[in-house]
C-alpha cells in the first residue's frame, strides 16, 4: 500500500481533463510558462487529485478539486483555501511551496485548481521509518515537532489570515461539522460513531473551550503530507492544507499524535511498536518538546484532557475516511486506495469510543 502511493501514474480516467485547455490557460496566465505540456498524476492522496505538470523548461504541480463543486460535499475540497494559506505562510518558519496561480473558473478544465512550484525531495510514507537508522528516525520526528510548533506560533493576523476561520466555539463547530459530513456520507450504521456524536459535545473540557488559544491549524499534519530534503532531516514543504483554518492548536497537535495510538495496519500509525528501539520518542516526550517550543509551561496540564482530544480526532478521522469511501462509491475519489477507506471508518470510530470511555 505504501509503495503504491509513491511516484506518478497516467492520469486516471475519472480525473482526466482537457490538457490543451490547461496549456492555453497557463500560457496566458503563468509568467514564464512554455509548452508543450505533459501531465502525470501523483499516486498519493485521496481527496484532491494532484498532478505533475512537465514542460521542457520547468516542472510544476497542479492540485484540483475532484470534480465540479456541485457534485461535492459542502465546504469540502477547498483548493482556494489551500492556495491562500500557503501563499500567506511563504517566508515564515513554516516551509511551503511557492504559489503560482489559482483558477476558480470551472469553465477552464471543469473544476477549480491551483498551480505551485514543484518541490523535489522525499515523501516518507511509513511512520516507523524503516529505511532510516535509529538516530535518523529521531531527527525526523524532532523536525516534525519543530515545524508544527512553528505553525502554531505564526501570527496569523500579521500574515493576513485574521479572517481565515470563524471566531470562537471551535470544537463545538467542528464536532457539528464532522457529524453532519459523516451523516451525509454514511454507507452503513456504525454504533461507535453515533455514540461519539452524542458524547463529544457533552464532554468538552475547559481547555478545549479556552478562547485565548487560537492559531492556524493545518488539519491533517502527518508524515506523508511533508516533503523532506533529499538528504537532510529537514522539511522542505508542508502540503495538503485543505482542512486548514483558525482553531485550537491542541486539536491540531493531538491529531498529529494519534500515530502513537493507531497500529500500523489501520492507518499507518506506530501504535504498539517498540519506540525506544526504533529511536522514536514516546508520546509524552513528544508532547513535552512541543510544549517547550510553543511556550507552554505545563505538559501535564496538556495531557490531562488528552483522552478527549484523541477521541475527538479519531471521530473526525473516521468521518473523513467515510467521506473518502462515499466519494469512491460515487466515482470521484482521487486514489484506488480510497475504496478501502470505509473499512477503516468503523475501526477508527471504535478506537475513538474506547478513548472517550477512558476520559
Amino acid at each position: 500500500m505504501i509503495e503504491a502511493n509513491a511516484g506518478t501514474k497516467p492520469v486516471a480516467p475519472s480525473h482526466a481533463f482537457d490538457v490543451a485547455a490547461l496549456e492555453r490557460h497557463l500560457r496566458e496566465r503563468l509568467e514564464g510558462f512554455e509548452g508543450p505540456l505533459t501531465v502525470e498524476q501523483f499516486r498519493g492522496g485521496q481527496s484532491n487529485p494532484t498532478y505533475k505538470l512537465v514542460t521542457p523548461r520547468s516542472t510544476y504541480v497542479m492540485r484540483s478539486r475532484p470534480g465540479p463543486v456541485a457534485r461535492l460535499l459542502p465546504s469540502a475540497h477547498a483548493v482556494e483555501r489551500e492556495f491562500r494559506v500557503m501563499r500567506a505562510l511563504h517566508g515564515t518558519d513554516v516551509p511551503v511551496p511557492r504559489m503560482l496561480l489559482l483558477c476558480e473558473d470551472e469553465g477552464v478544465i471543469g473544476r477549480a485548481f491551483y498551480v505551485m512550484e514543484y518541490m523535489d525531495g522525499r515523501v516518507l510514507w511509513d511512520q516507523s521509518l524503516p529505511s532510516l537508522d535509529r538516530a535518523g528516525r529521531g531527527r525526523i520526528y524532532d523536525e516534525m515537532n519543530r515545524v508544527i510548533a512553528a505553525l502554531h506560533k505564526v501570527d496569523f493576523r500579521a500574515v493576513g489570515l485574521a479572517d481565515y476561520g470563524k471566531p470562537g466555539n471551535y470544537f463545538v463547530r467542528q464536532i457539528a461539522r464532522w457529524s453532519k459530513q459523516y451523516q451525509m456520507s454514511a454507507l452503513q450504521v456504525i454504533p461507535a460513531m453515533d455514540r461519539l456524536i452524542e458524547w463529544l459535545p457533552a464532554h468538552l473540557p475547559p481547555s478545549a473551550l479556552d478562547e485565548s488559544q487560537v492559531s492556524i491549524v493545518h488539519g491533517d499534519f502527518r508524515l506523508d503530507n511533508l516533503i523532506f530534503d533529499a538528504t537532510q532531516p529537514r522539511i522542505a514543504a508542508v502540503l495538503d492544507w485543505e482542512l486548514s483554518t483558525l482553531g485550537h492548536p491542541l486539536a491540531d497537535f493531538s491529531y498529529h499524535c494519534m500515530a502513537w495510538h493507531i497500529e500500523p495496519g489501520v492507518f499507518r500509525g506506530i501504535g504498539g511498536l517498540d519506540h525506544a528501539a526504533l529511536g522514536i520518542p514516546t508520546e509524552r516526550e513528544y508532547v513535552r518538546r512541543y510544549c517547550e517550543r510553543t511556550g507552554r509551561s505545563d505538559p501535564a496540564a496538556v495531557m490531562a484532557d488528552w483522552n478527549f482530544y484523541l477521541a475527538y480526532n479519531l471521530f473526525r478521522l473516521a468521518a473523513i475516511t467515510q467521506g473518502i469511501a462515499k466519494r469512491a462509491a460515487d466515482g470521484t475519489a482521487a486514489s484506488a486506495q480510497a475504496r478501502t477507506s470505509g473499512a477503516a471508518t468503523e475501526a477508527l470510530a471504535t478506537m475513538g469510543w474506547a478513548q472517550a470511555q477512558r476520559g
